[in-house]
């Protein structure tokens, strides 16, 4: 199998595509625990990412994403943009030189983004936040690498599966971070919008491939 750098452009297309179609959901969600910004901040950082994308001719992978992760990281200089963004860096590293992909460096590129956001805010899964769904997307990336998968659309999907039942496992999740923990009682059974956000990364794999 192989994943395109013209994929990745899709990619990127796509998830900006699918933070604006969530804006409203997102931050809905996120009034409830936040500032209920996030929408606004995952649909205007991930354009800028997608328009960083689009004007480049570059080929190596770990340079395009380094290039959309500063790109969000400008654009969204929030706590969410700034994790996102250094998801994409984390990324980034782990394509360092890479053309296309193949199934293991696309677990390389899931957990890269997982340590990229993890190191940056320090955060643990299990917390109620965005690594509640990265986390196992990048194990289920590379549990299907492991296993000799070949199919790039099935990979992909098999991370999104992970990412939201990440997702539906916050819902019985404390959160220990910022207002979320102020606004803890309410939030029992309701999914945490970080998460989700997460895990249209990988839908935005999905509809990519």
């Amino acid at each position: 199998m192989e994943i395109t750098r013209e994929d990745v452009v899709r990619f990127f297309e796509k998830a900006s595509d699918e933070m604006n179609a969530n804006k409203d959901y997102l931050i809905e969600l996120d009034a409830n625990s936040g500032d209920g910004d996030l929408g606004l901040t995952m649909s205007k950082g991930f354009a800028a990412a997608k328009d960083k994308v689009c004007a480049s001719e570059e080929k190596d992978l770990g340079k395009l994403f380094f290039a959309a992760g500063s790109a969000m990281a400008s654009a969204v200089p929030s706590t969410m943009g700034t994790l996102m963004g250094s998801g994409m860096l984390g990324a980034a590293k782990a394509l360092k030189g890479k053309e296309s992909m193949d199934a293991n460096d696309f677990a390389a590129f899931a957990q890269g983004y997982y340590d990229g956001v993890q190191k940056r805010g320090k955060a643990s899964p299990g917390e109620r936040t965005l690594l509640d769904s990265l986390k196992p997307a990048a194990d289920a990336a590379k549990a299907a690498a492991d296993a000799g998968c070949g199919d790039r659309k099935e990979l992909a999907l098999m991370a999104y599966e992970a990412a939201c039942a990440g997702v539906e496992a916050t819902k019985d999740m404390a959160p220990v971070y910022g207002k979320a923990y102020v606004h803890r009682e309410k939030l029992h059974g309701v999914p945490d919008q970080g998460a989700i956000a997460g895990s249209l990364v990988y839908k935005a794999w999905v509809e990519a491939l």
